[in-house]
């Protein structure tokens, strides 16, 4: 009797654009969002804190946009006009939304009576939750759709080069508010091979200024972690 052979299929891990940017949009989503259900809009550090981070919030998701739009979908839109454009109205949705959001803290600003204050705060809240489900629903289909278009007509290495062009298009200090979000939203194992990699092909203030960011946003038991397999990694190199 023949025996069967036995076919091994192999899956090749292509470079995600995407991650883990919106690995750290989530992360400032859901830490938010959380946020939002504790506040207390009459108490006025708390408001304070709420409408100075939905506005941080409202920036950096423009500013993704922007990105996208001048980089990412700027690679395959001489290849997918049709697809661009689908995503590029979504962008102009995600732009409405956070205006709506704006509107929402422009209402609250002019609330003296505390019952307005809860009031407009309710539904700054419930604004913010339809930001949120648009951008997270609108992220995994970018992952879904728009990876398998770049990995049709790009090698990993050109990705890469798109990747290295948006960085360097960042300002020195969003580009710390951001790597500070990607921190928070990566497990232990991918920050510890992101420090690597930036270790072993990066300038030393480079590696320096990321392993502060991740100090900082760390909780000190995950930094112990971190750290320590970090070191030790260094000692078997």
């Amino acid at each position: 009797m023949k025996q069967k052979s036995k076919h091994k299929t192999i899956f090749m891990q292509r470079y995600n654009i995407f991650f883990p940017v919106h690995r750290g949009l989530r992360a400032l989503l859901f830490e938010t969002a959380q946020q939002l259900q504790q506040t207390d809009f009459i108490n006025t550090d708390e408001a304070a804190d709420a409408v100075e981070q939905i506005n941080n919030v409202v920036r950096i998701f423009d500013g993704h946009a922007s990105k996208e739009d001048n980089y990412v979908f700027a690679a395959i839109a001489a290849y997918e006009p049709s697809v661009v454009d689908a995503f590029e109205q979504e962008h102009v949705e995600d732009h409405k939304l956070g205006q709506d959001l704006q509107n929402w803290l422009t209402a609250f600003g002019y609330a003296v009576a505390p019952s307005a204050k809860q009031t407009i705060g309710a539904e700054l809240t419930k604004s913010f939750i339809e930001f949120s489900v648009f951008n997270l629903r609108h992220m995994a289909k970018e992952e879904s759709v728009i990876n398998p278009l770049l990995w049709r007509y790009y090698s990993d290495e050109e990705l890469h080069g798109i990747t290295q062009q948006i960085l360097k298009s960042l300002a020195p200090e969003e580009a710390s508010v951001m790597t500070g979000w990607m921190v928070r939203g990566l497990n232990n194992t991918e920050i510890l091979d992101w420090l690597k990699g930036v270790k072993n092909t990066a300038p030393q203030p480079a590696f320096e200024g990321l392993l502060s960011i991740a100090e900082s946003e760390l909780q000190p038991h995950r930094w112990s972690l971190v750290q320590d397999a970090l070191f030790e990694g260094a000692l078997l190199a």
